[in-house]
């Protein structure tokens, strides 16, 4: 069973940047975070292959968020940078034991979820 563990979050001003991580078990393949504000769905932000030669970002992060990888670590980071204040909610790590090709942020893709951890960027 795949495993994760999140950590990091907080809360910046505008502009501001924050790293969130990941810890996954071995048998996970693809990893992504997640994040929901109050009163919307589920938005993926970002995916990343463990094993490295496959990353996606959604839109609304692209150019600001980078995902990578330590394997020495098992961890993923999601590096946030210009952080806007739509930037806020709470963040989830979600993982795969299967390599998907396509829809890589899409949920139902995840089958283990983290807790989720707060990011709040006030203006």
């Amino acid at each position: 069973q795949a495993q994760v563990a999140e950590s990091g979050g907080g809360s910046v001003q505008a502009g501001g940047s924050l790293r969130l991580s990941c810890e996954f078990s071995d048998s996970v393949c693809m990893l992504a975070w997640f994040r929901q504000a109050p009163g919307k769905e589920r938005e993926g932000v970002a995916a990343i292959y463990t094993g490295g030669g496959r990353t996606q970002y959604a839109d609304s992060v692209t150019g600001r968020f980078t995902i990578s990888r330590d394997n020495t670590k098992n961890t993923v980071y999601l590096e946030m940078n210009n952080l806007k204040p739509e930037d806020t909610a709470m963040y989830y790590c979600a993982a795969s034991r299967h390599c998907y090709e396509s829809y890589l942020l899409h949920p139902q893709r995840y089958s283990t979820w983290g807790q989720g951890t707060q990011v709040t960027v006030s203006s």
